[in-house]
């Protein structure tokens, strides 16, 4: 069975970004995140921010994306995930997409 993981993340898309539809700035998006991580590090719940602050679909779960194998995502993003213990939380991090914050589940 190939490697597998479950995650969670907070995305912020910006114009350019793969498959953006929102009117930010890359600058901005970058701003937007670095404000979610310092609630995140203050404490905020992983799951509330993502609802109010995700461009991802998977805001409405939480910013949930499942259980996933390696070579299912870009591989920035799975460098990340797959390096975290589980329970942890990533730094920023920046994908094709745009900006992450990304947490292991499992």
């Amino acid at each position: 069975m190939p490697d597998q993981i479950k995650a969670a993340h907070i995305l912020c898309m910006h114009e350019g970004s793969l498959q953006s539809s929102v009117p930010r700035s890359k600058e901005e998006a970058r701003k937007k995140i670095e404000e979610v991580k310092a609630k995140l590090d203050a404490g905020g719940d992983f799951a509330e921010l993502a609802r109010d602050n995700s461009d991802c679909p998977s805001a409405k779960q939480g910013g949930s994306v499942g259980t996933f194998t390696r070579g299912s995502t870009v591989k920035e993003f799975e460098e990340v995930a797959f390096g975290l213990e589980v329970g942890k939380m990533s730094d920023v991090v920046e994908t094709p997409f745009g900006f992450h914050i990304i947490r292991r589940d499992a």
